[in-house]
């Protein structure tokens, strides 16, 4: 298959400020064409792509891969407009949803998290993640999976932010017992939770198996606090699991996730126990 055969990127269109994006795209593409007198079909064949998905590009049914956008700037000598909107165009092709989530891990300066089914998508590997997004019911086409493979990894910038966050995990021994994927899938995962929990910024905490019963049980919560003094929180098990901003149900939040901290494995020891089980892997 050539990368004009290949399906393209498809606009959401529920997501208004996507579709918004898309039609800028779209609209300077055909301009930029226009201008230099070159008809859809060269400029197809210029940039690797089908004279069928050059004019879905353009009429905003199709979003641009970044490597399209780069050919296009430089066939149509865009002087670097067309590639400079990559960044939107990227953020595009991730589920407004995410999108949401990342925008709000990107502003927190405190996030913390308890979960009990699965290892935290802040925290997985891309081999890890697209283990569980292979199983997902129904399935991902391949080309969606790819989009939320890429969205989960973006995810990811919140380490590289400057002044640095605090992060804080909680995670029931069991997801890390679950046999995701293949020995060397699980190495690497046991790698990724070594690295992450040495950070300066980052505690990282484990559940054992034996604890008592606490207040994470009926499901996963997440806290994220803002400069401001703001937060929002989430809990499966509270609230109907909606996002949440009411002071008083914050503090509920904040007491059932301090409870679950104190319950918890030090870190220290934490960490000792994923050394144990990467040795055993």
């Amino acid at each position: 298959m050539t990368q004009g055969d290949e399906p393209g990127w498809e606009v959401d269109p529920t997501d208004e400020w996507g579709v918004a994006v898309v039609a800028t795209v779209a609209r300077q593409l055909k301009l930029r064409r226009e201008a230099v007198g070159m008809r859809a079909g060269d400029f197809g064949t210029a940039v690797g792509y089908g004279e069928d998905m050059v004019y879905k590009i353009e009429s905003g049914k199709r979003i641009p891969r970044p490597e399209f956008l780069d050919r296009a700037d430089e066939v149509l000598g865009a002087g670097g407009l067309l590639s400079a909107m990559k960044e939107d165009v990227k953020k595009v092709t991730y589920p407004k949803k995410v999108r949401e989530i990342a925008e709000l891990e990107g502003r927190a300066v405190e996030i913390g998290v308890y979960e009990c089914n699965n290892i935290h998508g802040l925290l997985q590997t891309p081999e890890h993640a697209r283990e569980l997004f292979d199983v997902w019911q129904p399935q991902y086409a391949p080309h969606e999976l790819d989009r939320m493979l890429a969205a989960r990894m973006a995810r990811r910038s919140v380490y590289e932010r400057e002044p640095a966050p605090s992060l804080s995990f909680v995670q029931e021994e069991a997801t890390l017992l679950r046999q995701v994927g293949d020995t060397m899938v699980r190495r690497q995962q046991f790698e990724r939770l070594l690295e992450v929990g040495r950070l300066r910024n980052v505690t990282f905490q484990v559940m054992p198996l034996n604890s008592g019963p606490h207040p994470g049980l009926s499901g996963r919560i997440e806290l994220l606090k803002f400069e401001d003094g703001s937060a929002v929180g989430r809990s499966d098990g509270a609230f109907n699991g909606r996002a949440i901003t009411d002071p008083k149900q914050l503090r509920i939040l904040d007491l059932r996730y301090g409870t679950i901290r104190a319950l918890a494995l030090p870190p220290r020891e934490s960490l000792a126990l994923i050394e144990k089980l990467l040795g055993e892997t």
